[in-house]
């Protein structure tokens, strides 16, 4: 596949650069991985854990899928959290969702788009459960902006109310489940204010909010 040689060439001027740098760090990065982060993130190319927050190899472990989604029945997400959880005893969980989100646009458009409207689903539902609320912004950029920070909160939600997470905190084990966004046009973070530190403060996520 002579048109991927370009990929090959890259890598191994990666890992040379790493080597000059620091000779044993993938010496190091071979014997264990002990990152104090889950990231939960979106598929989208542009979004890319480790550069966004700037950390190397083996310092934060990483689950993406379309549209950050955290779904009870899909066990690739859920094998994951268990992992970093019980295994890896992240002290942090966080879900990053992204403005611009295509499969946010696409689950607010009445179009079919085949096999993925099924994972849509879960947006839609989000959706219809904020709907006034995104239908009072005027402009469908706002919209589509509000809804992918709601996307993000309801995700942490769903994180939170795993037997994985809930374990760990009836157990005593420090965790805590956070909700982020980042903007694709100026590289930013923001902190959409969603800290959750035990089982207590995730119950009160599921009260429905006051009209």
């Amino acid at each position: 596949m002579k048109e991927l040689e370009n990929l090959l060439q890259n890598n191994r001027n990666w890992a040379d650069s790493i080597k000059d740098s620091d000779p044993e760090f993938f010496a190091r990065l071979s014997v264990q991985q002990n990152p104090e982060y889950l990231w939960i993130g979106c598929s989208d190319s542009r979004v890319s854990a480790n550069q966004i927050v700037d950390l190397l190899p083996g310092e934060i472990f990483v689950h993406r899928n379309i549209a950050n989604l955290v779904v009870h029945t899909d066990l690739n997400c859920l094998s994951v959290i268990q992992y970093a959880v019980e295994a890896l005893k992240v002290k942090h969980i966080i879900v990053c969702g992204h403005y611009e989100c295509g499969g946010i646009k696409a689950a607010m458009d009445d179009e079919s788009h085949g096999l993925i409207d099924n994972w849509l689903r879960h947006i839609k539902d989000t959706y219809r459960l904020y709907r006034n609320k995104i239908e009072a912004l005027e402009k469908k950029e706002d919209q589509y902006a509000l809804l992918c920070e709601l996307n993000v909160i309801e995700q942490v939600a769903n994180v939170c109310h795993t037997t994985m997470v809930q374990s760990a905190w009836n157990s005593g084990q420090e965790l805590a489940v956070h909700g982020w966004i980042y903007s694709i046009k100026d590289g930013v973070l923001k902190d959409l204010g969603v800290s959750v530190t035990d089982a207590l403060e995730a119950s009160e996520m599921l009260k429905p909010e006051t009209p």
